[in-house]
């Protein structure tokens, strides 16, 4: 994963509301928007604009099912996520000792 794509997550993951929202997300198999707004209390713009944010990023899918849009977290852009974190933590340990 390339540092653009660290970035992408990291600023889509650090917006509390977004973070609530993929924490949403993360804990159901799919989830519809509205449930998301049930759940987190806010508007359809709002969870309309996260969405967006976390997709475009990579951390989840949305797919239309009917008049609905169900979403679902992308768990290879987590893990992805996690093992380039862990390489840049790795490096700056060897650069220390």
């Amino acid at each position: 994963m390339d540092s653009a794509n660290i970035e992408r997550i990291s600023k889509a993951l650090a917006n509390e509301t977004r973070l609530l929202i993929f924490e949403a997300i993360a804990g159901n198999k799919e989830i519809n928007c509205s449930a998301i707004m049930t759940l987190r209390k806010v508007t359809p713009a709002t969870v309309s604009h996260h969405l967006k944010i976390l997709s475009d990023a990579g951390l989840i899918e949305c797919r239309r099912r009917g008049q609905f849009v169900h979403n679902r977290v992308v768990p290879q852009t987590i893990e992805n996520f996690a093992r380039a974190l862990s390489s840049l933590s790795e490096a700056n340990r060897q650069i220390a000792t």
